[in-house]
């Protein structure tokens, strides 16, 4: 059997975006996110016009016995993997005091316990003949203290982070690890309506998923740290570097609350009230 690229969350709109790059460019997959059903859909439809070999296995990745399990399943198959890709993430906009106490078990599970978990297994059945590479989906909001998604914002801090120091660590055991520091992507009618509500700013730093996907293999083949799409992007990056990370939170925390309510009243003309 050859060597496996595993995505996790790979039924969503930026998943979908990276198994049809990978299964365009003949590599063979293996896919997981929480429905076996989409996943059966998205296996067949790639099998079927990219003729790769395409395996699945549903797992909810915030909970540590289920994990458990897809890693012995991934065992006893004998899969070997050359590349790993977290996508699988979750994000909730809104102040702190209103997020409940499972809300904040399931991002932190999900955004840093998974990702870390599924990256330390998975290197253990890496195929040893060739270059193991992960790629770590962060976001450009890493690099930013945010108010209105505190939490999101430094879980992806600490995925760049993370990404970051376990390239360095592994450099010399042919391991290479890039972060993914999108800006805005238009996956989900709730991220095109967030999109949407940021305005001119929200639109010219918006990307297209495949373009993305894409660009960030590439990126990852050429053993990049961290991939930043976009040009505006890295010029708004290199701009956030030189302001005190005080006024940045001030400036941006004006920006989502402002951001904030025309998304509800967008919303309320839908006929979705936030």
């Amino acid at each position: 059997m050859k060597s496996l690229v595993c995505i996790t969350g790979a039924t969503g709109g930026l998943g979908r975006a990276f198994c049809v790059e990978c299964a365009n460019r003949g590599w063979d997959l293996f896919l997981t996110d929480l429905a076996d059903n989409s996943l059966s859909i998205l296996a067949a439809s790639l099998t079927n016009t990219y003729n790769v070999n395409v395996y699945y296995r549903s797992c909810d990745l915030t909970n540590f016995e289920a994990r458990t399990e897809l890693f012995d399943y991934l065992r006893e198959q004998g899969f070997c993997f050359n590349f790993l890709i977290n996508i699988a993430g979750l994000d909730f906009e809104g102040p702190f005091s209103e997020r409940t106490r499972s809300q904040i078990r399931t991002m932190l599970r999900l955004n840093i316990e998974a990702t870390v978990e599924m990256t330390h297994e998975i290197m253990k059945m890496r195929d040893i003949s060739r270059t193991f590479r992960v790629i770590n989906v962060a976001s450009l909001a890493a690099y930013y203290p945010m108010p209105v998604k505190a939490m999101y914002a430094s879980s992806k801090r600490f995925l760049l982070d993370f990404s970051r120091a376990l390239r360095e660590e592994l450099r010399s055991f042919d391991v290479s690890v890039t972060a993914l520091c999108p800006a805005g992507m238009p996956t989900t009618p709730e991220c095109i309506r967030a999109i949407e509500a940021q305005g001119f700013a929200g639109r010219i730093t918006t990307q297209n998923v495949g373009y993305v996907a894409a660009h960030t293999i590439d990126s990852a083949l050429k053993g990049r740290s961290v991939y930043i799409p976009g040009l505006l992007n890295k010029l708004l990056k290199a701009a956030g570097s030189l302001v005190p990370p005080t006024i940045v939170a001030r400036v941006v925390g004006s920006r989502w609350k402002s951001a904030q309510s025309k998304r509800a009243l967008l919303g309320s003309v839908n006929g979705n009230p936030q």
